[in-house]
């Protein structure tokens, strides 16, 4: 019984020693990726048809090479019922914030506020697109909540700006 107390507290320490910058850019880039994919689901490249992802496909998208598609105004207007917003602007904002958010958590560059912003959007897909998945959008919040209270860690834009700042 001792031996597995041993191996328990020795498991338990090693645990306690996994870096939080680690934990924060695993929950970065899983969100990031997500949100991602979600918008690049909502465009057309005015190129050639990308894969699933590729350093073309975010040129493309910085280079504002690509429209929205028109599956995507279809999706807004008989799937999701979100209130309040026509049709256009929905898929226009909501295509802005899935590829601005993911941009900017994977710099870590505002990294809390981002994390709420999505965690926001997030809440907004639970309630009024799909409440049905709530296991998954749980998950999400979840991963969002970590990035929010530790924030972007060392490897991040806001970090390397609180030193210069202090």
């Amino acid at each position: 019984m001792e031996q597995i107390k041993n191996m328990m507290a020795g498991a338990t320490n090693m645990m306690t020693k996994i870096p939080g910058w680690a934990i924060s850019m695993l929950a970065r880039v899983t969100m990031a990726t997500i949100f991602w994919k979600s918008a690049m689901t909502k465009i057309a490249f005015n190129g050639e048809g990308l894969g699933d992802f590729s350093m073309a496909q975010v040129w493309n998208v910085i280079t504002l090479d690509w429209s929205v598609n028109d599956n995507t105004y279809m999706l807004f207007e008989y799937e999701y019922d979100l209130p309040l917003l026509s049709v256009d602007w929905a898929a226009h904002l909501s295509i802005a914030a899935e590829i601005i958010l993911p941009i900017a958590l994977i710099l870590g560059l505002f990294t809390r506020f981002t994390a709420l912003a999505m965690l926001m959007m997030t809440l907004v897909i639970q309630i009024f697109v799909y409440p049905n998945l709530w296991t998954v959008h749980v998950l999400w919040a979840v991963a969002l909540m970590v990035i929010m209270t530790k924030g972007g860690g060392m490897l991040s834009l806001d970090n390397l700006l609180k030193k210069k700042i202090a």
